[in-house]
């Protein structure tokens, strides 16, 4: 019996839909990808895939939760116990590992689904709401930790979070896009994130924040 007479239970035919949209949405985009293909790729019939994920909209919806949740999942996975640049530069590395390994979902979610419209735009934001807010308690603990003072507010926190984030996801993209002479490993990114940020915030800690010279 070929693939698409097979009973699966419904559950892991929807991660086959999805498995397949993901591939078809990150490297064509959400315009270009069609149902009729994202059907073949699963191995199912199209009228199939709109019984279980209803429209276009709602497939590429669904594409997105999982790709947000499963780079969220994968930073906090990664994390090591230790002091605070132990832990920033272990969550780093998982980030840079998911990305690289799941370049199509990389490109779903910062490719397409922010510049697509909501409610894709909003569930994207969610999820990059949710890093920094992880990056931010992380900083905020070196800060409390720190004999440096005054510490740093909690404007301050928050701005070097998003700094932070921002530079590892365009590192990220750099990584699967744009590295013409051979991407670093996930290891190697996160390390040149580290030297790049961390000897920054670690002065600022010790406090020896940079000031312009006159």
């Amino acid at each position: 019996m070929g693939a698409k007479g097979r009973r699966l239970p419904r559950a892991v035919r929807e991660q086959q839909m999805l498995d397949a949209a993901v591939t078809t949405f990150g490297q064509r985009g959400y315009r270009a990808a069609s149902m009729d293909e994202i059907a073949e790729a699963a191995g199912v019939s199209k009228p199939l895939v709109y019984l279980y994920l209803n429209s276009k909209d709602d497939l590429f919806g669904a594409c997105v939760r999982r790709e947000a949740e499963a780079l969220v999942g994968a930073v906090r996975a990664a994390v090591e116990d230790g002091p605070p640049d132990r832990q920033l530069w272990s969550g780093l590395r998982g980030f840079f590992a998911h990305a690289a390994g799941s370049p199509d979902g990389w490109a779903v979610l910062y490719l397409h689904a922010r510049t697509h419209g909501e409610p894709f735009a909003r569930d994207f934001v969610a999820m990059r709401e949710e890093i920094v807010t992880y990056v931010t308690r992380l900083i905020a603990e070196a800060a409390r930790a720190s004999d440096c003072e005054p510490k740093p507010d909690e404007r301050e926190v928050s701005g070097l979070a998003h700094a932070l984030v921002g530079a590892a996801e365009s590192l990220a993209g750099w990584m699967n896009c744009g590295a013409r002479d051979g991407a670093p490993s996930a290891k190697e990114a996160a390390g040149l994130l580290m030297n790049f940020a961390w000897a920054g915030l670690d002065n600022l800690m010790q406090g020896r924040p940079w000031s312009p010279t006159r």
